[in-house]
């Protein structure tokens, strides 16, 4: 079908929402959408750990087109007075203007700073790491650790992906022995002796788009994105138990479909930490 270019923007307006909407009728209808996959179908997930040779973890992950990478660099520091007994764990999601247009050069945007504080907030309310694992000696020395997560190919849902790739390079990741002289109360490393990081859950995420207030999808692409009324992110562990809930905005979401979306994200979770533990075993083996 071809629009003659002197139609008024408002007829364009109305010809592309009356597309949108038929197509997402069809969608609906066949329960299928433009890439082939059903509704609630995730794309193809790949992953490789230790991709970094010069990080103490690492970890790249595939979602479709959607390529994120995740390094950990571990740091001692001084414990802060509030916490003695605490390290530290700083996430940091980098969309650099190479994985999409969308993206400019500078500092970083509105959307890789919510991605960050996402991150921050899933690793404290999931307790995926204790930061007192983090501690060497009480008020004296611990751990930092540095999770810098960048998307190498945006093609939507950053956060899942961002999710798989910082848990599993946690998971990678060995931290060498220290222990602090006494008598000169300087930090000793022994790089030979490594231990890896202890991790206490494993949360996964799940995230839906929400189309005309009533159609659910799951993993959506970067045109899916643009398209719908709401996005909604849920994370989960290996217990089941319910870590965040992430719904920027957008139209109301019933009670029904929001347990929908709990229900697929457990089965997630499920896959996910299977996948994790089989690339791990499998790197392990080749060692």
């Amino acid at each position: 079908m071809i629009f003659s270019y002197n139609l008024p923007l408002y007829i364009y307006i109305i010809i592309t929402s009356a597309l949108v909407n038929l197509g997402l009728f069809l969608f609906q209808k066949e329960n299928c959408r433009p890439d082939g996959r059903e509704l609630f179908e995730f794309r193809t997930t790949t992953l490789n750990i230790g991709s970094i040779s010069t990080a103490d973890g690492s970890a790249l992950v595939k979602l479709g087109n959607t390529t994120i990478i995740c390094g950990i660099k571990a740091e001692l520091a001084n414990p802060t007075t509030d916490a003695p007994d605490k390290g530290y764990i700083v996430p940091n999601v980098d969309l650099p203007p190479l994985c999409s247009s969308r993206f400019r050069p500078g500092p970083p945007g509105e959307q890789a700073q919510a991605a960050s504080q996402f991150i921050a907030d899933v690793i404290e309310s999931s307790d995926l790491i204790k930061t007192e694992d983090l501690c060497i000696e009480r008020g004296k020395l611990c751990w930092v650790l540095y999770c810098d997560i960048m998307c190498l190919d945006y093609d939507g849902n950053i956060l899942d992906a961002c999710i798989i790739a910082l848990l599993a390079a946690l998971k990678n990741t060995q931290l060498p022995e220290v222990a602090v002289n006494k008598e000169t109360c300087l930090p000793e490393v022994d790089f030979e002796k490594r231990q890896r990081l202890r991790i206490h859950r494993h949360p996964v995420g799940a995230s839906f788009c929400v189309f005309d207030d009533s159609i659910l999808i799951v993993d959506p692409t970067a045109e899916e994105e643009s398209l719908s009324t709401a996005h909604l992110t849920v994370v989960t562990d290996e217990e089941g138990r319910l870590c965040s809930v992430h719904k920027p905005g957008g139209t109301p979401l019933s009670g029904e479909k929001l347990q929908e979306c709990i229900n697929r994200a457990t089965a997630r979770q499920r896959e996910i930490h299977k996948l994790i533990n089989k690339v791990l075993d499998s790197v392990k083996t080749a060692q």
